[in-house]
């Protein structure tokens, strides 16, 4: 990327980051340029109305929806990030909308804006258990329909609850309950070089001894 299509893309980012923000100015609209990248935070109640303006304004036309993902922040109260990617090809500029909530809200689908939202959204209910409301067809994706549990939950099991298996007496596959004894992921956040000192289960055993 030479330097002066450089500039006019670092430009477009700040002419959009301004018209964002005195468009929602009310709404808790924040926004950050970082690795020449933008991004801006929103609340859910505003979800709909951001997006569609992104899509629909003759000077953005962000008319693609590339993808929606989530984050798991346990530590959070407003545990869960929802983060969507939108590509305009008007523009040649991409951006990034992001929102939090807590466990158990529910999220406003945006189907209704971009029919490619259908299966993102499924992907995201499926594997963190975020609902979105008036989602026409909420059901799983990726894993089976009797899974249990959201499994990119930092809370859920290494292990999971349920295994698949042959069960060669009954000559058919089924579901059963694992019964090993499993700990819960624990993340560490921190650098390695600084991060908390892990207590060797030896040394307690030793000092029993």
């Amino acid at each position: 990327m030479n330097k002066a299509y450089q500039d006019s893309y670092n430009k477009r980012h700040v002419d959009i980051q301004k018209i964002l923000i005195e468009r929602f100015s009310g709404g808790g609209l924040e926004s950050y340029i970082k690795s020449d990248e933008l991004t801006i935070i929103i609340d859910k109640s505003n979800l709909i109305k951001v997006i569609s303006f992104l899509k629909e304004d003759k000077d953005f036309q962000f008319k693609q929806l590339i993808d929606i993902c989530g984050v798991d922040y346990p530590n959070r109260l407003e545990r869960f990030e929802i983060v969507y990617h939108l590509l305009s090809l008007n523009l040649n500029q991409r951006i990034r909308v992001k929102l939090s909530v807590k466990d158990g809200d529910m999220v406003p689908s945006i189907v209704s804006i971009f029919e490619a939202a259908n299966w993102h959204e499924r992907e995201v209910w499926d594997l963190y258990g975020v609902i979105f409301s008036d989602h026409p067809d909420l059901r799983r994706i990726l894993t089976d329909y009797g899974f249990e549990g959201h499994p990119l939950r930092k809370d859920f099991p290494l292990s999971g609850f349920t295994q698949v298996k042959y069960d060669d007496s009954e000559k058919r596959v089924i579901n059963e309950k694992v019964n090993l004894v499993q700990d819960f992921r624990s993340f560490d956040f921190e650098s390695p070089w600084e991060g908390p000192e892990y207590n060797d289960p030896g040394k307690s055993l030793d000092k029993k001894k």
